[in-house]
Order: structure tokens, then C-alpha cells, then sequence
């Protein structure tokens, strides 16, 4: 097995040094004092289930890999369509893409056979078809991760909780390739189930994000302290039962309760969303796949959402007005 993690920030990095040490040809393709610290002293990995180190080999260009069996995308979702360059020389005929991102997915409707929507086009997510053009919706497999790492340090990734990556097929099959990589990743120490429908995994993940990455976002709070508000906690479940809503209109039937998913954000404690920690860095927020789709196929349902559509309002003219490098 060869596989590429392109984009090899700190999940990637993870995900890469797991893999290597499972005995899986990893290459990673980085860039700058991150790249440079790998290529001289590998990924060094802090974990409180174990420190290790790994020396998988470490790039910039893609074409000193070649093709792979599978291309690990470490990339922000709004990277995928002018990743082509990056992506072109490590695609064989039969190389697959795992997505690890947040969110729903460029592919979300292919392979839903027999669905009113099977094979609509997400605009937010796939604008003009730009990302389906780069990635082909035959090449997805779906991909949830419920893992959080950081970079301490160029070359030195903090594992800070979860190893599970779960995994699964547009078209619901269980196939020879997912099976292939669940084996590698449990083989690294990780989890990786095959899901039947990797969809109701995406739901049950966004249904944290989409509430809690745009309002942490608008009030610069934490995770805590928009549970622990009582009137921020309330417009956090109207917004999660929205979501359920626009899922169930989808075709997928996420079993989860409100209330247990919000207990569940509330323990990660004074923890700064993703979308917090791109704002105030400056960076472009990844507003589109995390909200922005779900208000599109709230649109393509004839789902209400009015929650969802006014933060996403809100969230939108913020990172049009905000800082972005």
C-alpha cells in the first residue's frame, strides 16, 4: 500500500506517522519549517496514549511520489478545487481520495440511488463543478474524524484526544478498498470503522459544527461558554434541530438526541472552534462546507431552517469583512 497525505498539517501528520509505523509507504507533502523539521527529525508524535516518533519521507512536489493507491486530503475543503497541480501526479487509475474534511462533502448526493437528488451538485461546495473536475466523485471515499491534533512545533504533533476515523463508500458498499485502509489505519493504532452510510457519521459531527464553529466565530466565545449561556444554548439546539430536520429531508436518519450532543460539546470545555482559531489568525473562514451546504440543501428540501439561515448571514458577511491571508 502507498499512500500520500497531501496537506500533512497536524491530522495529516498524524495520520501519516500512524500509517508509517503500521509499515504503510507513506509520503507526506508539506511546505515550509514544518516540511523542513520532518525531513530532518521525522514526525514526532505527543499522545497521552504514547510519544512516538515516525520517518515516513516528506516533500513539497508531488511528482517525486508519483502515483498512489490512496491520497490522505489534509487540505481546507475551499482548497480542493485548486489542488489539480498538487493532486495530478500522484493519481493512478485506481486512486482513491479519503476527504478528512468538516462538513458536507463535494460528493454528498452521488451514489444515492433511487433519491429525488441523486447526483445534484452542492454549489457551495462544488462551485461550477470546479471540485468534482480535480476530484471525481468515483475517487471519494467519506471520511469523519473524530480526532483532535495540533502542531506544537514544526515536525512535533499534539495528539490531544480521539483516534477514530471513520470511513465509507458514496454508494453504501462495503468495498475491498475501504476494507484495505481500515486494516492500515487500525494496523497504526488508530480506529477506523467502515460505515454502510458514512452520511449519518458526517450528520452527527456537523451537527456540533455548524452551531458551534460560526457562533464561537460571532461572539468569540468557547465551546463552554455558548453551552453554559443559557439563550446561546437554546439557539445552539434550535439550530441542531434544524439540522436534523434538513437531514432526515436529505435521506439520512442521524440517531442522536439534541441534548446529548450538546453535553458532549460542553466537555470539551474551554476549547476555541476552528473557525475562532481562522479568525482570529486571519485566515479564510470554512464557512462553505460547514453551513453554507446546509443551508443550500435546506433550499434543494424545502426545509425552513430560518436559524440556520441567519447565522449563516451573520457568519458570511463576517469573513467577507474579515481579515484573510
Amino acid at each position: 500500500m502507498k499512500i500520500a497525505v497531501l496537506g500533512a498539517g497536524a491530522i495529516g501528520a498524524y495520520v501519516g506517522a500512524a500509517l508509517h509505523r503500521a509499515g504503510v509507504e507513506v509520503h507526506l507533502i508539506a511546505r515550509g519549517a514544518h516540511l523542513a523539521a520532518m525531513r530532518e527529525h521525522g514526525v514526532r508524535v505527543l499522545s497521552p496514549r504514547g510519544d512516538f516518533t515516525a520517518h515516513p519521507h516528506a516533500t513539497d512536489d508531488p511528482a517525486e511520489v508519483g502515483e498512489v493507491d490512496y491520497v490522505f486530503l489534509g487540505l481546507k475543503a475551499y482548497s480542493y478545487a485548486s489542488s489539480g497541480d498538487l493532486l495530478a501526479p500522484l493519481m493512478g487509475q485506481d486512486t482513491a481520495v479519503i476527504a478528512a474534511q468538516n462538513g458536507i462533502p463535494w460528493w454528498y448526493f452521488h451514489g444515492m440511488t433511487g433519491h429525488p437528488l441523486e447526483g445534484q451538485r452542492i454549489e457551495a461546495v462544488d462551485p461550477g463543478g470546479s471540485v468534482s473536475a480535480v476530484l471525481p466523485m468515483e475517487r471519494a471515499i467519506g471520511c469523519v474524524v473524530y480526532c483532535s491534533t495540533e502542531i506544537e512545533s514544526p515536525g512535533v504533533i499534539r495528539h490531544l484526544e480521539g483516534t477514530r476515523f471513520s470511513i465509507g463508500e458514496p454508494d453504501r458498499s462495503i468495498s475491498p478498498r475501504c476494507v484495505a485502509l481500515s486494516e492500515a489505519m487500525i494496523a497504526g493504532g488508530l480506529k477506523c470503522p467502515v460505515e454502510k452510510d458514512v452520511r449519518e457519521d458526517i450528520w452527527i459531527k456537523l451537527m456540533g459544527n455548524v452551531a458551534f464553529n460560526p457562533l464561537s466565530a460571532l461572539t468569540r466565545a468557547t465551546m463552554v461558554e455558548i453551552c453554559d449561556h443559557s439563550d446561546s444554548r437554546d439557539l445552539v439546539a434550535q439550530m441542531m434541530a434544524e439540522t436534523l430536520t434538513i437531514a432526515r429531508a436529505a435521506g439520512c436518519d442521524p440517531q442522536i438526541s439534541i441534548d446529548k450532543r450538546i453535553d458532549g460539546a460542553r466537555r470539551v470545555g474551554h476549547h476555541k472552534t476552528s473557525m475562532l482559531q481562522d479568525l482570529e489568525a486571519g485566515k479564510r473562514l470554512e464557512i462553505d462546507a460547514i453551513i453554507a451546504a446546509v443551508v443550500e440543501i435546506a433550499s434543494l428540501t424545502r426545509v425552513p431552517a430560518p436559524t440556520l439561515r441567519h447565522v449563516y448571514a451573520a457568519i458570511d458577511l463576517l469573513s467577507r469583512t474579515s481579515l484573510v491571508s
